[in-house]
């Protein structure tokens, strides 16, 4: 039986990652905070269903000792780093502990495996905010990288710290360049999730109105579980490498306003607010992937489109919110 070792296991990715390991017969180990075993109901969500078939481990992902604790113990045949601050911010405090938490865990991590377990396959997950202010659309393995925030600045250099781990120490670390991808399970601060959610309310009466930003803003949104899949696809080719995973289509926010609330029969225009201290700073030219490498040598494609994913999202926080009263 394969091993495998999930950092940021309770996390979107890490949960569908779980199932899809569990069904495929691995013991699944997971790195997760004291905290969060201290209060299982509410910062284990994700995987309270499937908690009795995880091995949970308490560590910090950003602290060496902690984390050689852990490889030593389990001796993963594969690992999947996929903890870090994954929220754009611009505050400096945010921005201090996303350099840790994105480069240090990263690098914690990985000469952990080198020294410990130098077999064992791994996963980084980069980021297309490593992308920034592109020059060209879409953006392939090949795109030059120009991140314009910390966010995007920490992926890089831990994106190159992984690529320096497979070329000058031959660890077997291939990364993924994901897109955006969402699901119910996605978190509450992306606009994705905060439209979905609060759809959901106002179907229900909980709620009058939504507040966004700018909704003519455009990205490139997929379906998470492809997401994962398209993860552990990459673990299991013969060489190691980088993979861009997107669906190469772009839809504004008013797009996932319209199908959300058409899911419930209204119209955005009676609901929605706009508030420009919500905006971003401006994209010359937008991130939009192309994947054809991945559709080429992993046989990947997606397999949701954007409205089915909409829908499917909208309708989980109906139900969750039903039975949550």
């Amino acid at each position: 039986m394969k091993k495998v070792l999930i950092t940021g296991i309770s996390g979107q990715d890490g949960s569908y990652l779980s199932e899809l390991l569990l069904d495929k017969g691995y013991e699944v180990h997971g790195i997760v905070r004291r905290e969060a075993m201290e209060d299982p109901q509410h910062r284990l969500t994700n995987i309270n269903h499937v908690l009795q078939d995880l091995k949970l481990h308490v560590g910090a992902i950003d602290n060496h000792l902690s984390i050689y604790k852990i490889i030593a113990l389990v001796e993963p045949d594969e690992c999947y780093h996929l903890a870090s601050s994954s929220f754009v911010s611009y505050n400096f405090e945010d921005e201090s502990s996303l350099v840790a938490n994105n480069f240090t865990a990263t690098h914690a991590l990985l000469a952990g495996i080198k020294e410990l377990a130098p077999d064992c396959r791994v996963y980084f997950a980069g980021s297309s905010e490593m992308f920034g202010d592109v020059k060209v659309s879409p953006q392939n393995e090949l795109t030059p990288f120009n991140p314009r925030s910390v966010y995007g600045i920490s992926k890089l250099a831990a994106f190159h710290l992984a690529r320096n781990y497979r070329e000058h120490h031959k660890l077997f670390v291939t990364a993924g360049i994901l897109y955006n991808h969402e699901s119910p399970r996605r978190g509450y601060q992306f606009v994705t999730r905060k439209i979905s959610t609060t759809v959901a309310k106002i179907h229900l009466g909980l709620a009058d109105r939504l507040e966004l930003g700018n909704i003519d803003a455009l990205r490139d949104w997929g379906y998470a579980p492809d997401y994962v899949l398209a993860m552990h696809t990459m673990l299991q080719q013969k060489t190691p490498g980088d993979f861009v995973i997107a669906t190469g289509v772009l839809h504004s926010v008013k797009d996932l306003l319209i199908e959300a609330f058409s899911v419930v029969g209204l119209d955005y225009l009676d609901y929605t607010h706009i508030n420009p201290d919500h905006f971003r700073p401006g994209e010359v030219v937008t991130l939009c992937g192309d994947a054809s490498k991945a559709r080429r040598e992993l046989g990947w494609q997606p397999s949701k489109t954007f409205k089915q994913m909409v829908s499917e999202m909208v309708k989980a926080d109906i139900e969750g919110l039903i039975k949550s009263r």
